[in-house]
């Protein structure tokens, strides 16, 4: 079997949307295994605030890219693709499907869609660096959001990386970044696109019931044993950069709590308007009788 007759099922979305057990189903129903989009469950370090499957979940199908790297090692979007691009091939020729799962929608497309070549000038990129050092990250949100409104939108504002990548881009050629991000496709895979369609409401409920449960579950505990790495990119992460400000006595613990749900919550809004970038995208209703496995099989039908 081709890879181009093949088929690739992505379930991505907001965080807490309830996408790992469906992936898992349908990686199950489809006898084939499931690749992470999680940007931040690629790093075996980072368990409870990243909200990796359970090891009943993990062992009920394969996953690929679940704490496959260190914190040590960030891995960009590019580097990702990368390593996951021959795996994902070999499952569709194997197995003639793939289940890719995850809320990193730039990850995602690294993968499916290919990357667009945007230019990189070092100097530009330096004086960026400069600006943030000296001026700090709220000073390169306010560029960027004036700048280019629309992918301010849709960037992790806490990540420094990612708006100097912007403000560099924009300098250097004139153009708005989100013009030049189009994710024009170069793999010719078939695609079968869902998301998990919840009310803001219900939503946000069950974004600030997950990060009660991790501050259950040792949350603290994990982000403590990480204070001293905190200066990591991979560590810029919501539920680990909040606890970090408790311990540097910027904020109480409960003001830090409130802020992983804030952060939370924003994120999520941020992962929904990325998904207004595709022109096809099934959306299940987790209100309606039928289960969210039998909406996705009916849509393929």
């Amino acid at each position: 079997m081709s890879v181009s007759n093949s088929k690739v099922f992505v379930i991505q979305g907001p965080t807490a949307s309830g996408k790992t057990a469906l992936a898992i189903n349908l990686a199950r129903k489809l006898k084939t295994e499931v690749i992470s989009a999680d940007s931040r469950q690629f790093y075996r370090e980072m368990s409870i605030g990243t909200a990796i499957p359970s090891e009943l979940e993990l062992s009920q199908v394969k996953h690929h890219f679940i704490h496959s790297h260190s914190i040590h090692s960030e891995l960009s979007a590019s580097q990702y693709a990368k390593e996951a691009k021959p795996i994902l091939d070999n499952l569709l020729l194997e197995k003639g499907a793939a289940v890719i799962v995850g809320g990193s929608g730039m990850f995602i497309d690294a993968l499916t869609l290919g990357l667009d070549e945007i230019p990189h000038d070092k100097e530009i990129q330096q004086k960026w660096s400069l600006i943030f050092e000296t001026k700090g990250l709220e000073y390169l949100q306010n560029e960027l959001e004036r700048l280019d409104p629309v992918y301010f939108s849709i960037v992790d504002r806490m990540n420094s990386v990612r708006l100097i990548r912007a403000l560099e881009v924009i300098e250097l050629t004139g153009k708005p970044y989100s013009s030049l991000r189009k994710g024009t496709v170069k793999n010719a895979y078939a695609i079968h696109r869902f998301g998990i369609d919840w009310n803001r409401s219900d939503l946000y409920e069950r974004i600030d019931k997950r990060v009660e449960e991790m501050i259950d579950a040792g949350l603290l505990n994990e982000a403590k044993a990480l204070f001293p790495n905190r200066n990591l990119k991979a560590l810029n992460t919501v539920g680990y950069a909040e606890l970090f400000r408790y311990w540097e006595n910027q904020c109480n613990f409960e003001e830090a709590v409130d802020k992983i749900k804030q952060h939370t919550r924003n994120y999520a809004k941020r992962q929904l308007t990325w998904l207004k970038r595709y022109e096809q995208l099934s959306q299940l209703n987790p209100y309606a009788d039928l289960t969210l496995m039998e909406q996705l099989l009916s849509h393929l039908k």
